[in-house]
């Protein structure tokens, strides 16, 4: 049986072809955030549709990553509401890039929100 592998990019959806595929990296990556730190906190997905003002099958969506509904900011929002400050950085390009581009960092990794 002969396989082919593909070494792809940093960036999954740069790598499907998904439009936008920075800002989608960018929701995935918030989206892992807020169900980590629901995780840790607990929260039963009705009780973290009420903290976070949406109805129950919306905090489904996102926990299954079905995050086309979902703003940045709402994302943010959703941070904020879970006692996380958010913080975005504006600098230059670096001069290889023909155009900037969006990342997420995060300073509490998703290890943190897990017990071993």
């Amino acid at each position: 049986m002969n396989k082919k592998f593909e070494h792809g990019d940093d960036n999954v959806f740069a790598d499907l072809n998904v439009s936008n595929s920075e800002e989608a990296l960018a929701k995935a990556e918030l989206a892992r955030q807020i169900y980590y730190i629901i995780k840790k906190k607990k929260l039963t997905q009705a009780k973290a549709a009420l903290v976070l003002g949406v109805d129950q099958p919306k905090i489904s969506a996102l926990i299954s990553g079905k995050l086309t509904g979902f703003s940045l900011e709402r994302l943010f929002r959703f941070l904020n509401e879970l006692g996380q400050d958010v913080t975005i950085n504006v600098k230059p390009k670096l001069r290889a890039r023909k155009k900037g581009s969006i990342s997420i960092s995060t300073i509490n990794t998703v290890s943190n929100y897990i017990r071993h």
